[in-house]
């Protein structure tokens, strides 16, 4: 048998009713969610069950939330017996890999992206800041798209590069307006405005990742107990302190997805288990292997679907 990667998602997978099953279902996953409101001194589950949509919308309360549903599905996993190999996250997600790898403590971690989303809220005025979503370009001419954009119109970066054919873009306004206008020059089938606050992993939210390197530095790091691909350099990193600097550098920096799913095959990784709300990655990581057999833990039912397909 080849070996199991754990991921978890990352901001745009959130949904009203989040969690709400493993609360109700398993002590260990109630005691994480009820921790997350105490050390937040709020009431995220509210949000989180309830919404309003508008309120669970907000980046510090989405950040929070996610990791707090992802960790609270995690631990009916654990109970389930299973174990992984390597794990990862998309961005937000990347905490939560953190979380499940034993370099920060979960109380810590969602304090921490609480005030994360916080920063990346308010490190670029809004209005100011666009992301898009790119689809059919080729990566490397989208790149130098953007390097000429950047130079003559203004700021535009790759963000996310999820999966063959789906890349994000973020920057300015301006400048994502103008890839927009040049996507068939680029070569790209359609660009898709997306509904954000800010435009989150371009070198616009410098502010962000030095607020947010500050706000890591009052916390304690272990090294990872089991390795954690980064999205930065789509590597496998234990190293405590090397983990923390790649989370600061993170911000500004896009997010290699579609990396770190080839490199956990190439690592023997066969079963990728996406944990936490939605089924984002799971549909990423199909476009990027077919090959691969992939889990969905979303709900307390997936977790008994989950032991019935690892046991045949």
């Amino acid at each position: 048998m080849g070996k199991i990667a754990f991921v978890f998602p990352g901001q745009g997978s959130q949904a009203i009713g989040m969690a709400k099953d493993s609360f109700d279902h398993s002590e260990q996953a109630k005691q994480i969610i009820l921790k997350a409101n105490e050390a937040l001194q709020l009431d995220l589950s509210d949000i989180m069950f309830n919404g309003p949509e508008q309120e669970l919308k907000q980046t510090y309360n989405t950040q929070p939330a996610l990791l707090t549903a992802s960790i609270a599905y995690l631990k009916l996993v654990e109970e389930a017996g299973i174990k992984a190999d390597y794990v990862a996250g998309h961005s937000l997600g990347e905490y939560s890999a953190l979380v499940a790898a034993g370099a920060i403590s979960f109380t810590d971690a969602v304090e921490v992206v609480r005030k994360r989303g916080l920063f990346m809220e308010s490190a670029v005025p809004n209005g100011q800041g666009a992301m898009a979503a790119v689809l059919g370009a080729e990566r490397e001419a989208l790149h130098e798209a953007c390097q000429q954009i950047s130079a003559s119109v203004g700021c535009v970066e790759l963000a996310n590069i999820n999966c063959p054919g789906q890349i994000v873009i973020s920057g300015t306004v301006a400048g994502v307006n103008e890839v927009i206008a040049k996507a068939k020059d680029i070569g790209a089938k359609r660009v898709i405005p997306l509904e954000v606050s800010g435009p989150f992993h371009s070198t616009l939210m410098k502010q962000a990742a030095t607020d947010l390197e500050s706000e890591l530095n009052n916390i304690s790091f272990n090294d990872a107990a089991i390795p954690v691909i980064a999205n930065v350099n789509a590597e496998p990193i234990v190293a405590a302190q090397t983990l923390k600097g790649l989370l600061v550098e993170q911000v500004c920096a896009p997010v290699l997805w579609q990396d770190s799913v080839e490199k956990l095959i190439e690592l023997g990784v066969d079963t990728f288990i996406e944990i936490g709300s939605g089924s984002v990655l799971s549909g990423l990581i199909k476009k990027i292997n077919r090959e691969v057999n992939v889990i969905t833990i979303n709900s307390v039912e997936s977790i008994n679907k989950l032991t019935v397909s690892l046991s045949n």
